[in-house]
Parts: C-alpha cells; sequence; structure tokens
C-alpha cells in the first residue's frame, strides 16, 4: 500500500496533501547534502521518541534546561550532538539558545549537519500534527535508501544574521522566484542546506500556502485569506514560533 492512503479517515482528504506528503517521505528517506539515508530516516524517529523523552519532560518542567542533565531516550542512530539537536527542537524550541548550538559544534557535529537535521525534523513535526489533528495514526516511517550524500556546499553564505549561516537573501529569492530582495528569515533559515528549503516549500504549498499565492490576497482554500492567517497565527503563537 501506497504511503498515506489515510484509508481510515471519515474525512475527505485534498490530493495536493497526500502528494505533498509522499514527496516529503521519499525525501526523507534518501541521502541529503550531509547525511546519508538511514541518517536521515534516525533523525525522523528521533523527533517522535522526543515526544516521550523522560530527560525532555524532566528539562521541559525545569526553570532551566540547562539545570537538567542525563540522557535521551534515542534509538541509537545518531551522535549524541544531534540526538540532542532533534529532542530540544522538538519538545524545547522557545528556550534554545546561540550558546547551546555552539555546544554541538563542539561536541563534534557540523553546523551544515545540524541545519539538515533540522529541515527533516520539521517536515516530521508537521507531517504527523496533521494526522493527530485528523484523528489518525502516524505513517510508518520510510525505508532509508543507499547512497552518498552530496556534500555540495551552498553558495553566497552570509554570517551573523543568524546563529547559523544562510544564503544572501538576493539568492533565496532568485531560487524561489521571488522579488529581489524579498526572502524572509522564515523562508532562508535551512538555506545553509537549500534541498532543505526546497522539501519545506513543497511541504508549506500543501499545507498553507505557495510563495506566488502568499503573494496574493484571495485563496484558493475552503476558507478565505483572512481565515487561513488567523489559524496560522494561532498556530505560531501556541508553538511560541519566533524568527
Amino acid at each position: 500500500m501506497a504511503p498515506f492512503s489515510f484509508e481510515a479517515s471519515v474525512d475527505p482528504i485534498r490530493p495536493d496533501l497526500v502528494e505533498a506528503y509522499r514527496r516529503a517521505w521519499n525525501h526523507i528517506a534518501g541521502p541529503g547534502t550531509w547525511l546519508t539515508g538511514a541518517e536521515r530516516v534516525a533523525v525522523a524517529d528521533e523527533t517522535r521518541r522526543a515526544r516521550d523523552c523522560a530527560l525532555c519532560r524532566e528539562r521541559k518542567e525545569a526553570l532551566s534546561p540547562f539545570a537538567v542533565e542525563g540522557d535521551h531516550d534515542h534509538g541509537g542512530g545518531l551522535s549524541e550532538p544531534l540526538v540532542d539537536a532533534v529532542h530540544r527542537v522538538t519538545t524545547d524550541a522557545a528556550r534554545l539558545s546561540e550558546r547551546w548550538v555552539r555546544g554541538l559544534l563542539e561536541q563534534g557535529t557540523t553546523i551544515e549537519r545540524y541545519v539538515e537535521t533540522l529541515g527533516v525534523t520539521v517536515l516530521v513535526i508537521s507531517i504527523d500534527r496533521f494526522c493527530h489533528a485528523m484523528g489518525l495514526p502516524e505513517e510508518p516511517l520510510p525505508q532509508a535508501l543507499s547512497g552518498t550524500p552530496t556534500e555540495e556546499p551552498a553558495q553566497d553564505l552570509v554570517e551573523g544574521e543568524a546563529w547559523v549561516p544562510m544564503q544572501s537573501k538576493e539568492r533565496v529569492a532568485r531560487a524561489l522566484g521571488l522579488p529581489m530582495g524579498q526572502a524572509p528569515y522564515v523562508v532562508r533559515a535551512l538555506s545553509l542546506v537549500p534541498a532543505e528549503v526546497e522539501a519545506w516549500q513543497s511541504l508549506s504549498a500543501a499545507q498553507y500556502l505557495s510563495i506566488e499565492r502568499m503573494r496574493s490576497f484571495d485563496s484558493p482554500r475552503a476558507i478565505d485569506r483572512s481565515q487561513i492567517e488567523l489559524v496560522a497565527g494561532r498556530v505560531s503563537a501556541l508553538n511560541e514560533c519566533f524568527y
């Protein structure tokens, strides 16, 4: 059976959502820019494990997450700094810090592997949350595909605007077909690994709006644009999103 058949759903689910979720699963399964397919599927697995991790739960309840030491409940497929990255991003993203990111690098990972890990984690969280909202079981994770990462470095990087290097706003704007200089930080955030930007935009176009539709105030959905933004703003507030 193809993934995301949604046979258990009592509500109709748009075909473009199904297609977007299948593209995301294929993207996760294959070798990426800096991570192998096995590592990427392990990232997806850790994203789910983090929700029931005892250490994450204890840290979330503490005044400071740095006050609680211990080991994550993990699957053994990733290095310790990447496990911590996935678990912290999944369970306590509002209290991340630049010092913490630098600590991951000091433990032996690279900033490129960190950003790619974020890309996979965001895809899994977004798709799993859809399933939870619809009262559907989570889709089994894909089987990892063989192959080696491309290790193709991003071009036109800018330092100092965020905790991680990003491509210039002009470069990202060109890649996504945006007016020159109009690539916001939320779009540029993963641009140290451009393939993750493309994957995120593909999913976002189905779950929210495409880049083209964002610049128009009509709506391709069953609700109008103001209602879409009301829901998006409320979700962002509940998730303590900030850029």
